[in-house]
């Protein structure tokens, strides 16, 4: 790796009406360098990607390649100085193939007039080589996986010899495997001197891939550290300016058990799966991806229909029919992807925690405005929405924001068992931790939870037992006392015919 910046981002300023996004930030990346930018939700991540890439024009600073200053007007400019930037939001057009996605507004033709598939084929393969993958270019992308699809995304960039890379959020929805796979495409990139600006809230792949982290808070810089040098705790401390404890885990698991499933079956995704839920507990799901956890959720939720078992409510056997006949009864989910089932992003959070119980706030069919305003503002001051604005569009507030307005929805909505699936995903450290205390106060309030989780750490560290799916089937229920990463993890690997 050679010393000299192959990027540098100088005194960067940026502001929107009422807003200072960023404010004086440098950052220097290297050749073959991959360079960490973290900070919570609003520190300016987005905002200095967003300059990088010529979505936006920065107010004052300067962007310079190999020394020489840069003037980047839009992403065509940003291309043309080799800058690329694969988005969390993959931007592809899912119907055409691998190939047409990697040539998006660069289609090859003959003549000047017919579009030459046979050589955009051909050179997408030459590409998908370089990165030491094997995918069918002539497969359309929606049945890719998402894997598969950022490494379209990685390809197109390099089909316009891009020297600097920008990944956002790119491991948000892979699997540990699919990660690796990931990985290795990284460190191939590194080898031809490609340099990578990698932004995750998942300090542990920071930690394994970077070498240094740019560090923003509120719009400002307050570090640049090499990794090997810092602690995730230090780097928490200095993203969120105060020391974050995960605090001792107490539980509020009460005697009464509120939800009883038995031998729940739904095809071959869920098999015979028997657990209790008691009143104050939170019951951690945990397991590999597609195990089966979302799957059983669904069935507790209603989004499904069980092939064969029985659930009971206070020890009552009921059937949904549907979604609504399940929140009637109680029960409300937090669903693993926000964006597409959770929320409707046009609406105003008002709307959006309002929307399982309008009937009541509307009796003679006339919205009954004014409590409905109580009732919301009530409950977003309890989950401590941040801004406390409930005439705002969902959309516009940060992921974990999104995730304290749904729950308002449930609280509102009188919700006794709560479903969380994947709480924390794509919520930075800060906001993690209000999410967790949030979780424990409905428990203490003798609220149920089940909490599906991928991170081990936050099973670990919230639930009061552990169901363990593996292959479609429950492979264990772990006791506090016996929780540790290894029992999870042996029983999640356990073959299940």
């Amino acid at each position: 790796m050679s010393d000299a910046y192959l990027l540098e981002l100088d005194n960067i300023t940026k502001s929107f009406p009422g807003v200072q996004a960023l404010k004086n930030v440098s950052m220097r990346v290297r050749r073959g360098e991959v360079h960490a930018l973290v900070g919570e939700n609003g520190a300016g991540k987005s905002t200095l990607l967003k300059i990088l890439f010529g979505i936006y024009q920065q107010d004052s600073g300067t962007i310079s390649i190999d020394g020489k200053p840069v003037q980047i007007h839009d992403p065509k400019s940003a291309y043309r100085a080799g800058i690329a930037m694969i988005h969390q939001e993959l931007q592809q057009i899912p119907e055409l193939d691998a190939a047409q996605n990697i040539f998006l507004g660069q289609t090859l033709t003959r003549y000047g007039v017919f579009k030459n598939t046979a050589q955009m084929r051909r050179i997408a393969r030459e590409l998908l080589m370089r990165l030491n993958v094997d995918i069918d270019v002539t497969i359309p992308v929606n049945k890719l996986s998402i894997a598969q699809r950022q490494l379209i995304e990685i390809a197109r960039a390099l089909l316009g010899n891009a020297r600097i890379i920008a990944m956002d959020e790119p491991t948000s929805s892979l699997t540990p495997t699919e990660f690796e796979v990931l990985t290795r495409v990284i460190c191939e990139l590194q080898e031809h001197g490609v340099g990578i600006i990698y932004v995750s809230h998942r300090l542990h792949e920071i930690f394994q891939l970077a070498s240094r982290a740019t560090v923003l808070r509120d719009g400002e810089l307050v570090g640049d550290v090499e990794i090997g040098s810092v602690s995730e705790d230090e780097i928490v401390s200095m993203m969120v300016g105060r020391k974050t404890t995960e605090g001792q885990h107490v539980t509020y698991s009460q005697e009464q058990c509120v939800l009883r499933a038995r031998n729940l079956s739904w095809g071959s995704k869920v098999r015979d799966v028997s657990f209790d839920l008691h009143r104050g507990e939170i019951l951690g799901i945990a397991g590999l991806v597609g195990a089966g956890r979302t799957e059983l959720m669904h069935l507790i939720a209603g989004l499904r229909t069980p092939t064969s078992g029985t659930i009971e409510l206070n020890g009552q056997t009921v059937t949904f029919a549907s979604p609504r006949h399940a929140i009637r009864a109680g029960i409300g989910m937090l669903p693993e992807d926000r964006k597409r089932s959770g929320i409707v992003p046009l609406l105003t959070v008002l709307s959006n925690a309002s929307l399982p119980v309008i009937q009541r706030y509307a009796p003679m069919g006339i919205v009954a405005n004014r409590r409905r305003r109580d009732d919301v503002s009530r409950l977003a001051d309890k989950v401590n929405l941040r801004p406390r604005n409930i005439d705002r569009p969902i959309r516009y507030f940060s992921g974990g924001n999104q995730q304290k307005a749904i729950l308002s929805r449930w609280l509102n909505a009188n919700s006794e068992i709560l479903i969380f699936d994947e709480p924390t995903r794509g919520i930075d450290v800060g906001a993690k931790q209000e999410i967790y205390h949030l979780m424990e106060e409905l428990a203490k309030q003798g609220k149920a939870i089940l909490m599906v989780s991928s991170e081990l750490p936050e099973v670990l560290r919230l639930s009061d037992r552990v169901l363990v799916m593996s292959a479609g089937h429950a492979a264990a229920i772990i006791e506090r006392a016996q929780l540790s990463e290894e029992t999870v993890m042996r029983y999640a690997i356990s073959k299940q015919s």
